[in-house]
């Protein structure tokens, strides 16, 4: 695959304009292909840089790895996985019922719909946003209301009390203005829930560029608390608390082993590790609250 890519100038958090290599990588998942995560010499702020076109980002999404969008049972991994994501989904839905009265929900990044259908039937109003075709696909057969992901930016969108993003702000192409208009789509005292991967984790620094959760070249973005906090500030609002994703530090070790070409269920100790040595802010992914002032 021809490799078409975009330059970065200016750091996606702060803007800064000097930056320097943090690590070499490259796509394991899907085209094998070398990338390069920077670091902003100003707030320090890891971005991979350059990145994939806008046109052309949609080509490395084709792994079967990427379950969310395929539901795939093929594979004790998958099988793993969405035993796990059913568990998860009970978790989240009870997190963001404490959050608000008001349930009324967008979920960024939907996948295929699982969450959102879960919510609808704990009586949630839902929305969902999908640039898949083929997951909006499964989530318009689940009966879930959704939309193409450039609806987010619909003049007649309404507001809504919570906004969620699952592993979705690191896809995010344009960081800064998408998460302008998210914001501008909240009620006044509503609420962001936030969920990425955290690269100053036991498992991030344990394998370094073998970490799945770099997931080269579709993450853009490489959070740690700190970042969180600086877009929350810049955005009016309110950083409240952060949640940890135990299960995540499993699931990114056990494909962190394999890519680097050991058995998988290695990953197992791995994880457990990382959830043992893990103080508040350092596990391998985090949920982040962040309320509108």
């Amino acid at each position: 695959m021809e490799q078409k890519l975009n330059l970065l100038t200016r750091c996606p958090l702060c803007g800064h304009t000097e930056t320097e290599t943090f690590l070499q990588s490259k796509d394991y998942s899907y085209s094998k292909e070398d990338f390069k995560i920077e670091s902003c010499k100003s707030c320090g702020f890891k971005f991979t840089n350059p990145i994939p076109t806008e046109e052309s980002i949609g080509n490395y999404y084709k792994s079967d790895i990427y379950i969310s969008h395929n539901d795939s049972n093929k594979g004790l991994m998958n099988k793993v996985y969405k035993w796990v994501r059913k568990r998860a989904i009970k978790s989240k839905e009870r997190i963001v019922s404490d959050l608000t009265s008001q349930k009324n929900i967008l979920d960024i990044g939907c996948g295929t719909g699982d969450f959102l259908g879960f919510c609808k039937e704990h009586g949630w109003s839902t929305k969902g946003l999908e640039p898949d075709p083929g997951a909006r696909e499964k989530c318009l057969s689940k009966g879930i209301d959704v939309a193409n992901i450039d609806e987010l930016h619909n003049p007649n969108f309404h507001k809504v009390n919570v906004i969620t993003m699952w592993h979705v702000l690191e896809h995010v192409y344009h960081l800064q203005r998408d998460f302008k208009r998210m914001v501008d789509l909240l009620e006044d005292n509503g609420v962001m829930v936030i969920a990425v991967p955290n690269h100053i984790s036991y498992d991030a620094k344990k394998y370094h560029e073998f970490w799945a959760a770099y997931d080269l070249p579709i993450h853009l973005y490489h959070f740690k608390p700190k970042d969180i906090e600086l877009l929350a500030e810049q955005h009016h609002l309110k950083f409240e608390r952060m949640i940890p994703m135990k299960w995540d530090a499993y699931y990114v070790s056990m494909l962190s082993e394999s890519f680097k070409g050991r058995n998988k269920w290695l990953g197992l100790k791995t994880g457990f590790l990382s959830n043992m040595k893990a103080k508040n802010g350092e596990y391998s992914s985090q949920i982040y609250i962040l309320r509108k002032k």
